[in-house]
């Protein structure tokens, strides 16, 4: 069995609590590796590592820190398939998903290490003569970063690749769900000759380490990506010390399909989007309004398009639209969502069972007959269940979109501009697309409004 180590100033650590972690594949149920049952003393050790290394860091040109981030880059590259392996094993990604997601990753690490001769200050006039106010921008110093395991390779560049071509140092705590793609991730860091501590990544459960991540008065930067109540704890954590924090948080994203859209597109799209690993994605389209005057024929389509949908174990299966859900608790929460919808009044249109008795394998589900005021509206399913809301005028389409205290993404489906453009404006949500599935771009701010978070997470800003 593979027993996975921390990476701490330079060096992997041995497990100096002697407990492990199951890490299990949640298409078998069957233990893959074992993680490092951190402590707090080991995520102390990993801060002081970084503080120590961090002012000789930030004294070297911005250019030199960006080629350590190439390296790492190539590092990936080379480890394309095993990377891939790893994140449909313990994660249940599909193997296309999980492949994009390796790439993605190199990609934004080499995009990231182009902004060393770009990231500036300012001139600003002053009111006094023979005087000018120069705003330099320096490095927060100790950041921290806590990863989720849905997108668990590609988030440790998001925190990692902006703090360190801006002379910071991070420690990075990967979910105990996927822990053993950070564990590559830290050895390519070493085979790049990265400085010691200037990367560290530190293994445990949340509720042990991650309060320390957030609290220590050493950091000077906190992001975490995961649940709003994740995201309440670390706020709070912080507050002792005033820390900077970053949170990137649920998302409760609404798709209107008006009356003019190309509906074989919408359906398209909205599908990827629901499907796109398991459902479990903060981004995409969780609840769907739609005209009366296409509802009929959009619901038929979507029921076929779903039909269509492949699911499998992705380790075996190459071509899969969706494997399992990650875990037992979250195949136990969607089942028990979409029979607490059926159960306040909607339709089963299709789908709504878990798949087989092995693996967390839930059916790709859709709602129809809801009502704004159900849960299945108000609360993130995170799984592969669309429920379907009927409307026949665009501010009612408006208002209940809008009434959520999530505010992630949003997107449209229209072929009139002016209708397109009159929603945008509406739309509370930090990112609205248009007549395409939700996916973010790199070079895009990806950011959220309410309870979906604080910051832009494409850079420390």
């Amino acid at each position: 069995m593979k027993k996975l180590k921390m990476f701490i100033d330079g060096k992997f650590a041995e497990n100096t609590s002697d407990k492990w972690i199951d890490v299990l594949n949640p298409s078998t149920e069957e233990v893959i590796s074992l993680m490092p049952d951190g402590t707090i003393e080991d995520v102390q050790k990993a801060i002081d590592a970084a503080e120590k290394a961090q002012d000789k860091w930030a004294r070297m040109p911005a250019v030199e820190r960006a080629g350590y981030l190439i390296k790492i880059a190539e590092g990936i590259y080379k480890r394309e398939k095993e990377l891939t392996d790893i994140i449909v094993r313990e994660g249940g990604k599909t193997q296309g998903l999980a492949n994009v997601e390796v790439l993605f990753t190199a990609d934004y690490l080499k995009y990231m290490a182009g902004w060393a001769r770009r990231y500036e200050g300012e001139i600003i006039q002053s009111d006094r003569p023979n005087e000018n106010i120069f705003l330099f921008k320096k490095p927060i110093g100790v950041t921290t970063g806590i990863l989720p395991w849905n997108f668990p390779f590609f988030l440790i560049a998001r925190k990692a690749a902006p703090a360190l071509v801006t002379g910071n140092t991070i420690v990075v705590k990967p979910s105990q769900i996927t822990p053993e793609n950070a564990y590559v991730f830290a050895q390519i860091v070493e085979e790049a000759g990265v400085p010691a501590g200037v990367f560290n990544m530190v293994m445990g459960r949340g509720s042990v380490i991650g309060n320390e991540l957030a609290s220590n008065p050493k950091v000077g930067m906190v992001s975490l990506t995961g649940s709003v109540a994740a995201g309440q704890q670390t706020m709070a954590a912080a507050a002792s010390n005033v820390i900077k924090v970053s949170l990137e948080l649920g998302g409760k994203a609404p798709a209107i399909v008006m009356d003019d859209a190309d509906l074989d597109l919408a359906v398209k799209s909205i599908i990827a989007s629901r499907v796109i690993n398991t459902g479990q994605v903060c981004n995409c389209a969780e609840r769907v309004y739609v005209h009366k005057k296409v509802k009929d024929v959009f619901i038929e389509k979507l029921i076929a398009g779903m039909k269509q949908v492949k699911v499998g174990n992705p380790s075996e299966i190459a071509d899969l639209d969706m494997g399992p859900l990650v875990e037992a608790n979250a195949l136990k929460s969607v089942s028990e969502k979409v029979e607490k919808a059926v159960k306040q009044g909607a339709k089963l249109a299709f789908g709504g069972n878990r798949i087989g008795n092995k693996g967390y394998f839930f059916e790709p589900t859709i709602l129809t007959e809801v009502s704004q005021k159900m849960d299945i509206i108000r609360e993130e399913t995170f799984g592969p269940v669309l429920p379907v809301v009927e409307f026949s005028d665009i501010e009612d389409a408006i208002t209940w979109a809008n009434d959520c205290e999530y505010g992630l993404t949003s997107s449209i489906y229209t072929q009139n501009l002016d209708t397109a453009f009159k929603l945008v404006r509406a739309l509370k949500f930090g990112e609205t697309y248009i007549n395409r599935e939700n996916f973010e771009a790199m070079q895009g701010f990806h950011a959220g409004w309410r309870k979906s978070g604080i910051g832009r997470w494409q850079t420390w800003s």
